[in-house]
């Protein structure tokens, strides 16, 4: 079903480009897929989690990524997650004015535009985490790059936390793209981003739309107001449930290091607890990165006997839409 390594050293739209072109190539993949299952061919694929340190210089984490993703490709690697906002420092540790500059456009956006050439050149699936700029609108965004370099549109992170040291709400606008399932050339992935991860419903709504993976990047570590929680385990088996419920694979990357924010407060430190794994259809975890190391996970999967276990196991087959309107309110009354 799958084989993993881990190496370590010390080292949330509408789809706004060329909307013909994507569909087009959309339908190019979905008749290649269908080739595929006609010829009896096994679809299978490898995933892959990045982790590594984040400074505050684009240039430097940018170039950390495209040389772990090179490494990804070298081990077999089809698609290839990089952390959340890995352009530099999780800023969100506090309220600063200062910090919107960060955010830019998602057209002409320069990280997307060179991992579209490094994905092209390798012939790799890459979704890319940036802060987007939509005039006077900010999003936590993710670009899902195909293994052609065809951007295949975003999404725009739906969930949007506000609390001690991820202070969210700031920035970001929640995200109105709703949960999306993008055809890429190896697989049908569905992407979220980090505070997504913790509500089983956003999985269930991308595996209900044909979602073959999920792929989440975070950014999460301690709590500035309690060194003592470490939601670390807590974190994980949420993302093996989801994998298990759904029976499909994930795909998990976190960033690790220590980070200070200045804020109105004086410093804030968060110390990011990487962990980023990759989860076989049942829950299981088949690749995991400790704590501390820079690492590149690589799992390998076969989407046609997964999928014919999620057929027979009937939790599709049994679902009941009619009786689940309440999940439609928010404090349980119809």
């Amino acid at each position: 079903l799958f084989f993993c390594s881990c190496a370590s050293d010390s080292h949330r739209s509408q789809r706004i480009s060329h909307p013909s072109v994507f569909i087009s190539s959309e339908r190019e993949r979905e008749r290649e897929r269908e080739s595929m299952e006609m010829e009896g061919r096994r679809r299978e694929v490898v995933v892959s989690s990045l982790q590594f340190a984040c400074s505050d210089d684009i240039s430097s984490n940018v170039a950390a990524a495209e040389r772990l993703v090179r490494e990804a490709h070298a081990k077999g690697a089809n698609i290839i997650l990089i952390q959340e906002l890995f352009e530099g420092y999780y800023f969100c540790q506090a309220q600063r004015e200062d910090f919107f500059q960060r955010a830019k456009p998602y057209k002409d956006h320069p990280t997307i535009a060179r991992m579209q050439k490094l994905a092209k050149e390798l012939g790799v699936v890459i979704p890319v985490s940036f802060f987007e700029e939509a005039n006077n609108a900010h999003y936590n965004s993710i670009a899902i790059i195909d293994a052609d370099g065809t951007d295949l549109g975003i999404y725009r992170k739906s969930h949007i936390p506000d609390g001690p040291g991820y202070q969210e709400k700031f920035y970001f606008n929640p995200g109105d793209t709703g949960f999306k399932v993008f055809q890429t050339k190896f697989a049908k992935i569905g992407v979220a981003i980090c505070w997504d991860q913790w509500f089983p419903e956003a999985a269930r709504a991308m595996v209900l739309q044909g979602a073959e993976v999920l792929f989440y990047p975070t950014a999460i570590g301690s709590e500035p107001q309690d060194q003592g929680l470490d939601s670390r385990d807590h974190w994980r088996r949420v993302m093996q449930g989801h994998a298990g419920a759904n029976v499909v694979p994930l795909v998990a990357s976190n960033r690790i290091g220590k980070e200070t924010i200045e804020t109105e407060h004086g410093p804030s430190q968060i110390t990011f607890y990487g962990t980023s794994f990759i989860a076989g259809p049942t829950g299981e975890i088949v690749a995991e990165a400790d704590d501390k190391s820079e690492a590149v996970l690589v799992a390998q999967f076969d989407l046609d006997k997964i999928k014919a276990k999620r057929q027979s196991w009937g939790v599709f087959r049994d679902r009941r839409p009619d009786l689940y309107k309440v999940l439609l309110t928010m404090d349980g009354n119809l």
